[in-house]
């Protein structure tokens, strides 16, 4: 078995496998459906590198990692204003079209709307603001 297959599990992500991990495969999904999700990295050492990675643009980061125990995407969005969400999908191309959502300047409310699985929304606590 090769260092990506035991961290990621066969069973469980046979093609994020085939690819080389969550990044690789984000990135690649990213282009096959023309959605620009920014900057995408995933850690240099260790299991996360296959199983983790980060969607960088100006406006924050969202974060995905892998369910263990169940094929699932687990979404992490650390706005730079403070905003936070998460949830988690299934599907591949959700997380894709979410993050170039948000890349593209959709709020946390456009996002909740479109995305159902984000059930934990957060917006930044300030003037004329209240969490949510």
């Amino acid at each position: 078995m090769t260092d990506v297959s035991t961290a990621l599990g066969v069973r469980l992500y046979p093609d994020l496998v085939e690819l080389g991990g969550l990044a690789s495969a984000l990135a690649l999904t990213a282009t096959r459906c023309q959605t620009d999700v920014g900057r995408v990295s995933a850690p240099e050492r260790g299991r996360g590198r296959f199983t983790c990675a980060e969607l960088h643009c100006d406006r924050g980061t969202i974060c995905v990692g892998l369910g263990s125990q169940a094929r699932y995407f687990m979404i992490d969005i650390s706005g730079a204003d403070g905003c936070r969400a998460d949830g988690d999908t299934t599907d591949l191309d959700q997380v894709v079209l979410l993050a170039g959502a948000w890349r593209g300047g959709a709020g946390l409310a456009e996002l909740r709307a479109r995305f159902p699985f984000l059930d934990h929304v957060r917006e930044p606590v300030g003037e004329g603001t209240t969490g949510v």
